[in-house]
């Protein structure tokens, strides 16, 4: 046993004089060393310090110079164009006329709207004045000669009723006295199949013959007072209603195969036409009589209230009446001025013209642009915020900008109007902004490209970090501290950006405090 344990140690202790051994020995000293210098040893950091300073957060976009003023302008009617004064490049003055249609209709239209004017002014003025002596004196002769044609219409009354009696008696006892028997009993001198139109015809020439006599009484009777006069015309109607129901009847009669011969027949038939006619002349004699009496009693009342009228002076009504009158005829004038004004192009700014495509003896649609007039007051600059910054925009926020066309320049300006409405522009949404130049600048032209930083906040006393010292998670915002050698994240509210990187710290970090780099950016 002492023998193994001998020989084990002679082995080791050969093992260890071995070059080999030692190597490697060497070799794991090196490594360790190497571990321990190059890998194992604390964790470095870099810093940011917390800073006070201005910071303006910056809206960006690209836009295009426009003219301060431009407008487009069109003939309001339709015509043939008569003038033109101007031309493409010629420096116009607001009011200057431009071009014109032929207004020889529109002006005959003025004319005659300004003299109706002036005659509806007239009457107001009468009106106001009230009547003189002398209208009254032709008011009165009006009344006095429609009272003289009345009483002459009266006084035919009688003859025309003579007139009217004559005929209707030839009808009953001329016409028709072949076709009665003169036995008194008044009876057809014929039998008919129409019993009852004879029965009638009988009747009804026993009553025409009692009206003819009552007639012929009235007639004699009548004095010259209108009212008897009205009651004889109003009769004399009544009873040739009387003597046509007669020869109706008797017509028909006739038309029920009468007993009697065909010449005869045709006799009859012939002497109650004729007989009709004369009744029929008759009634339409007095029927006009008697709307004569009732037009011309109308225009006695109507010449009478003229009259009155005249003498009690114009109602306020009446005033106010014919001062509408007026304002309408006033309404009429300016209609026609308008046409005429719309039937030229005036130049509303002074400026340039920049389009001008009127020709004499060109026809002119309503409405078309034909001419377009630049301002010389200056240009501004449009463009279009997106929805995301707009919020951001308001009206007086100061704007530096550059031009395209004059690299190294900047221009100064500020927000003049934002669009209360969107623009959608493929899908996508913007809102137009207007930004004025501080100075006037000659060299300026339309359509410029301008890029344009608009300042919306400003700080000049912040807390300032870089954006890439902000730590964003799901949790929050945050900066990383180191205490006691242990990181310590800290929530902090931040504030506007600006265009460099850098971003305002509200709350949650102190001037002059050290946060780590977490972009390690030096």
């Amino acid at each position: 046993m002492s023998k193994i344990f001998s020989s084990i140690f002679s082995f080791l202790r050969n093992l260890i004089k071995s070059k080999i051994v030692i190597g490697i020995v060497v070799v794991l000293v090196l490594f360790v060393g190497a571990y321990f210098l190059f890998f194992h040893h604390s964790t470095k950091y870099q810093f940011v310090s917390v800073n006070r300073g201005s910071i303006t957060e910056v809206v960006s976009l690209t836009g295009n110079t426009t003219p301060s003023q431009s407008v487009s302008l069109s003939f309001g009617s339709s015509g043939n164009i008569s003038n033109i004064y101007s031309a493409l490049g010629k420096n116009v003055s607001a009011g200057q006329v431009l071009a014109e249609l032929n207004t020889n209709d529109l002006v005959a239209q003025l004319h005659q709207a300004e003299a109706d004017a002036d005659t509806q002014k007239a009457k107001l003025a009468g009106l106001q004045a009230g009547a003189s002596p002398t209208d009254i004196a032709v008011s009165q002769a009006a009344i006095d000669k429609a009272n003289q044609d009345l009483s002459n219409i009266y006084g035919s009354i009688v003859d025309t009723s003579t007139d009217a009696y004559a005929k209707a008696n030839d009808a009953v006892n001329t016409q028709l006295n072949p076709m009665f028997n003169n036995t008194g009993n008044n009876t057809l001198t014929y039998i008919t199949s129409n019993t009852q139109a004879q029965d009638t015809a009988q009747l009804a020439f026993a009553a025409s013959n009692a009206t003819l006599s009552k007639w012929s009484l009235e007639i004699s009777n009548t004095d010259n007072s209108n009212a008897s006069l009205e009651s004889l015309l109003s009769d004399g109607i009544s009873y040739l209603a009387t003597v046509r129901s007669l020869l109706n009847a008797v017509s028909a009669t006739l038309n029920s195969s009468p007993n009697i011969s065909a010449a005869t027949l045709a006799a009859y038939k012939m002497a109650v036409s004729n007989a009709l006619s004369e009744v029929n002349l008759a009634t339409s004699n007095l029927n006009t009589i008697s709307q004569n009496i009732s037009s011309q009693k109308l225009t006695v009342s109507q010449a009478t209230a003229a009259l009155d009228l005249k003498k009690a002076g114009a109602l306020p009504s009446d005033i106010a009446a014919q001062q509408a009158q007026v304002e309408q005829a006033d309404a009429s004038v300016q209609s026609a001025l308008a046409k005429l004004q719309n039937a030229q192009i005036i130049a509303p700014i002074s400026g340039t013209v920049t389009q001008f495509d009127a020709k004499i003896g060109q026809f002119a649609s309503l409405n078309t642009p034909l001419v377009s007039i630049m301002s010389n007051t200056g240009y501004e600059v449009d463009g279009g915020v997106s929805e995301i910054d707009i919020g951001k925009v308001t009206v007086g926020d100061t704007v530096s900008m550059t031009l395209d066309a004059f690299p190294g320049e900047t221009f100064n300006g500020s927000v003049f109007y934002i669009a209360p409405a969107e623009t959608n522009t493929s899908g996508v949404i913007s809102y137009l902004i207007k930004v004025s130049f501080d100075k006037a600048d000659a060299r300026l032209k339309s359509g410029l490209t301008a890029n344009v930083n608009i300042q919306t906040k400003q700080d000049d006393n912040a807390l300032i970090l870089p954006q890439y010292a902000i730590l964003q998670n799901d949790q929050g915002t945050f900066v990383e501290t180191l205490t006691n050698n242990k990181v310590v994240q800290n929530p902090v509210t931040l504030g506007i950006q600006d265009e460099t990187g850098n971003v305002e710290v509200l709350s949650g970090a102190t001037e002059g405090e050290q946060v780590i780099n977490i972009g390690l950016k030096s």
